[in-house]
C-alpha cells in the first residue's frame, strides 16, 4: 500500500481520519507505523496529501490529514477486453487501475464461457476493491469506470462506433498488422480478445466498427500479459 485511500465521509471537516479493518492492519503489521509517522494518503476520486499518525491500536488508526495536490494524469486509454476467467479478471482490474486506464469495458464474445458472467468478482463492490488495490499501488485516487457489455453484436454495432468516434481504436490480435504503438498521447481504445482470440466473425465486426489491427509480435500471450504489455507500451 503506497497510498492509504479513504472516502470523503470518513474524514472530518477538521481533517481527522479513522480507519479500521485491512487499512489499519496494514499500517500496524506491514508498515509498523507509530504515532508521529507521516504517511501518504488520498481521498478516493479526490486529492492526494500526507497524514500524521496520531494513534493506533489493535483495531483502528487515527490520522490527521492534509490534502494538497491532484492525482497523477490518467493514461489516455479505454480498455475493451473480452471477459476473462475470474482469477485473471482480478489481476487485470488491478493492473488497469495501476497503469491509469480511464475506463474499462468487459465484453462478451464467442470464446467467453457463459459461467464467467456469474462470478462474484463482477459485483460492483468486488470490482471496486480490486481497482482500489491498483490505485494504492500506483498512488492514484481516481477510479476508472467499469462497464459490462454482455452482448457482442449490439455493442459492436450500436455502441462501439460512438465510443471510438474521434479516437484511435486498436485491436490487438495475432497476425498481420503493425506493432502496438508506444507512448500514446491521443485518446485510444485498446481492444483485447479472450483466451484463444476473437473468432474471424468478431474480428471482422470490430474492424468494420473502426478498429485497426495491431500485434505484439510473434509470441501468443495470455490475456493478462497482453493487457499489461499493451499498457506498458502506452506509457
Amino acid at each position: 500500500m503506497n497510498l492509504l485511500l479513504f472516502r470523503p465521509h470518513e474524514c472530518s471537516p477538521e481533517g481527522q481520519l479513522r480507519v479500521t479493518g485491512r487499512r489499519a492492519q496494514h499500517l500496524r503489521q506491514v508498515l509498523q507505523a507509530k504515532p508521529g509517522d507521516e504517511l501518504q494518503v488520498g481521498q478516493i476520486d479526490g486529492l492526494i496529501g500526507t497524514a500524521e499518525l496520531a494513534a493506533i491500536d489493535a483495531h483502528s488508526a487515527t490520522l490527521q490529514v492534509q490534502l494538497h495536490h491532484a492525482a497523477p494524469t490518467k493514461l489516455p486509454v479505454t480498455l475493451l477486453v473480452a471477459l476473462p476467467r475470474p482469477k485473471m479478471l482480478r489481476r487485470i482490474l488491478r493492473s488497469a487501475a495501476e497503469f491509469g486506464v480511464r475506463e474499462i469495458h468487459l465484453l462478451n464474445s464467442y470464446r467467453v464461457e457463459k459461467s464467467y458472467w456469474q462470478t462474484p468478482v463482477l459485483a460492483p463492490d468486488v470490482i471496486e476493491e480490486y481497482l482500489l488495490q491498483g490505485l494504492e499501488q500506483a498512488r492514484d485516487t481516481v477510479l476508472p469506470g467499469v462497464h459490462l457489455q454482455r452482448r457482442f453484436k449490439p455493442f459492436v454495432e450500436d455502441v462501439l462506433p460512438g465510443l471510438i468516434a474521434g479516437q484511435c481504436a486498436l485491436l490487438a490480435h495475432p497476425g498481420a498488422g503493425p506493432l502496438a504503438p508506444t507512448a500514446l498521447t491521443e485518446n485510444t481504445v485498446l481492444v483485447v480478445g479472450p483466451e484463444g482470440g476473437f473468432i474471424p466473425y468478431e474480428v471482422e465486426k470490430l474492424l468494420m466498427a473502426g478498429c485497426r489491427q495491431i500485434t505484439l509480435g510473434d509470441r501468443i500471450l495470455r490475456v493478462e500479459n497482453a493487457v499489461a504489455a499493451l499498457l506498458a507500451r502506452a506509457l
